[in-house]
């Protein structure tokens, strides 16, 4: 099992630790799954215990110069380590302008993710900051626990608001309330809800649109049919919300939230390379 990876690119490196810190804002521990194509960062709370879980996908090409790996065994060519991304955050924070970044599993006195950071100098030799990142390797018969989460039969998919905007109202709502209700209907409106014995506000979002989620396979979900107008809703975790608006640095080029009524609502962030999921389920 080998892994090592470099990049160059100064853009490249900046935009990957702002993906590492959204990561690390929305998970204490998560999955790395490495291929030979993409990296994948898994939160996998389970739903059933009121715990979020996370999808996030990149192409490993459009960040890193090098990418070699070899998997566990030629049939099952990836690798599944359990790591804690803010320590992954903290050794990328030192690299914002670093000539390069090599990072490479390695096995001293215990499996380590090696960040090397090659920083420039004014002599001739370059300074060279390594970060040993302890991470678990999971074995191959618990990957199935990792596995990409279905999206559920929702009832309304709907583009979101700004999300800057989404998350000032988010973080005043917050004060008043530990749940948030969101609604939404296949019109373009979508709500966000707060109700208390002693105060209920509302913030109203019109014309945000609705994603054209007609599949190809002829399969469809409970949208189709749906009366435009009728809302569905979910009560969720605020905290888990405001994590997921305060933490976002993919700054996406598409965002987007599914409801299932009264069960779950799904948010995708979505930004050439990088897609990124978000599935918190509704409280009672």
């Amino acid at each position: 099992m080998r892994f090592r990876a470099k990049i160059v690119d100064l853009a490249c490196l900046n935009h990957f630790s702002r993906i590492i810190n959204t990561i690390a804002k929305l998970a204490k521990t998560c999955i790395l799954r490495l291929t030979v194509c993409k990296l994948y960062f898994i939160l996998s709370d389970k739903v059933a215990n009121g715990g979020a879980s996370m999808w996030c996908e990149l192409s490993q090409g459009n960040f890193f110069n090098e990418f070699q790996m070899e998997g566990v065994a030629a049939e099952h060519n990836e690798i599944y380590l359990e790591l804690v991304p803010e320590n992954l955050s903290r050794a990328l924070k030192t690299a914002q302008s670093a000539k390069a970044v090599k990072i490479k599993l390695t096995n001293k006195h215990c499996p380590c993710l090696r960040v090397a950071v090659e920083l420039p100098s004014l002599s001739s030799s370059s300074r060279i900051v390594t970060h040993d990142i302890p991470v678990g390797v999971i074995p191959r018969r618990m990957w199935n626990d990792f596995r990409e989460p279905s999206v559920p039969d929702f009832d309304v998919s709907i583009y979101l608001p700004v999300l800057k905007t989404m998350k000032s109202v988010v973080e005043r709502m917050k004060n008043l309330s530990n749940f948030i209700v969101i609604e939404a209907n296949l019109s373009g409106e979508m709500n966000l809800k707060i109700e208390t014995h002693l105060v209920s506000v509302t913030t109203h979002f019109k014309d945000l649109g609705n994603p054209p989620w007609a599949s190809e396979d002829g399969c469809q979900s409970s949208a189709q049919g749906r009366d435009l107008e009728s809302m569905a809703e979910a009560c969720i975790d605020i905290k888990k919300l405001q994590q997921l608006l305060a933490g976002q640095q993919v700054n996406p080029t598409k965002a987007l939230c599914n409801i299932v009524h009264k069960r779950i609502v799904h948010f995708i962030l979505l930004h050439e390379e990088v897609s990124l999921q978000y599935f918190i389920p509704a409280v009672a």
